[in-house]
């Protein structure tokens, strides 16, 4: 007969499991400081050797890491797929920029659609939120503060979505987004686009995902990204005839 013993789980692997849901569903984010010991044992409702264990085996397996004086986070090896060289590479050439955009353009697309079908009201509710912030945003501009608001926005739409492979591998892509290494919104603000226009895109895949219009939500995201492709495109473009009008000026002047 195909049956075994039963045998109750430990505590500590019950607490395992619960730190290893909370981080792989994005509730806990790499660099987040875990309460004390003592307050997370009363928290859970555990003994504080069962936490103790449980952390041991959380940071054996490179989830969580130990900071010496100031606790237990949840690892920052978490926040990346990729490494610093690899991320520094993709910045010195122009054609991994364009291959980014257009996966997430691919994925975010995707991802819209399943937040308007499978977001729950209170993922909406996030994502109203934050753009809310993004329109009040545009009373005093502040480049740094609108560019985290934009990130906040598209990571609240891939959460919203509740597909987790995507969740982390997105957060990957954000992290080098962040970091500035693909896409500045200082490009088109050079190119004389206005903010205006931006929060009017980020208000049209707003609007869509709070009608739940899977469709729209898809279309909206897309042609956002395909903007931001497009602007991209045309800064590159823009200095490479500079270069060219240099190397004119230069014959013209110094012979």
């Amino acid at each position: 007969m195909p049956f075994r013993p039963v045998t109750p789980e430990k505590i500590s692997s019950a607490v395992v499991k619960q730190v290893e849901e909370l981080i792989l569903r994005g509730i806990l984010q790499p660099g987040k400081r875990l309460p004390p010991e003592r307050e997370l044992a009363e928290r859970l409702g555990v003994s504080r050797p069962s936490v103790r264990e449980a952390i041991a085996q959380l940071q054996e397996a490179g989830l969580l890491s130990a900071k010496a004086g100031a606790g237990i986070f949840v690892a920052d090896a978490l926040r990346s797929a990729f490494s610093p060289a690899l991320g520094a590479l993709f910045a010195r050439h122009d054609e991994a920029a364009m291959d980014y955009l257009t996966f997430r353009r691919d994925m975010e697309g995707l991802a819209a659609e399943r937040a308007a079908r499978l977001g729950s009201d209170t993922d909406l509710a996030v994502i109203s939120a934050i753009f809310a912030k993004m329109e009040a945003a545009q009373v005093n501009p502040d480049a740094e503060a609108e560019a985290a608001l934009d990130a906040q926005f598209h990571m609240a739409i891939i959460e919203a979505s509740h597909n987790v492979v995507m969740l982390h591998m997105m957060r990957s892509m954000y992290e080098l987004l962040r970091g500035g290494v693909f896409y500045n919104r200082q490009i088109m603000f050079k190119q004389q686009t206005k903010r205006t226009v931006l929060l009017d895109q980020h208000r049209t895949i707003h609007d869509a995902l709070l009608a739940r219009d899977a469709p729209a939500a898809r279309a909206a995201i897309e042609a956002h990204l395909s903007y931001v492709e497009r602007a991209l495109m045309d800064q590159q473009r823009a200095q490479r005839n500079e270069a060219v009008a240099q190397q004119r000026l230069d014959q013209e002047t110094k012979g």
